[in-house]
């Protein structure tokens, strides 16, 4: 007769092969929207736009937020730390800096993946 231990083995790992990959790829797939955000917010730094490179800064740093959630790892937190500065910059008007830190954003977001 089988155990119920055995029985709850068998589901926890059967459930974990199903979940985990789908983990993985959600955090891909914000991967892949904040690196998408940051490079509009340094089309419109080099625009001279900073209300555009803020813009684009806060939705690629809602993606670099919940991509972190999902899997966390140092470039992500460092990405996550230069949007934020581009946000603060680009909010004072500086689309130069800002454009600049989005840019140290986007090499940590391409380490990721």
């Amino acid at each position: 007769m089988i155990s119920r231990r055995f029985v709850a083995l068998a589901l926890a790992i059967g459930l974990s092969v199903f979940v985990a990959p789908k983990i993985g790829l959600a955090a891909d797939e914000h991967i892949t929207q904040a690196i998408s955000h940051t490079k509009e917010a340094i089309t419109a730094g080099k625009a001279g736009h900073a209300a555009d490179v803020v813009t684009h800064s806060e939705a690629a740093l809602k993606h670099a937020e919940l991509a972190e959630k999902e899997k966390a790892t140092e470039h992500t937190e460092e990405a996550i730390t230069h949007l934020k500065e581009a946000i603060d910059s680009g909010k004072q008007g500086h689309a130069d800096v800002a454009t600049s830190y989005a840019e140290k954003a986007l090499k940590q977001l391409d380490e990721v993946k």
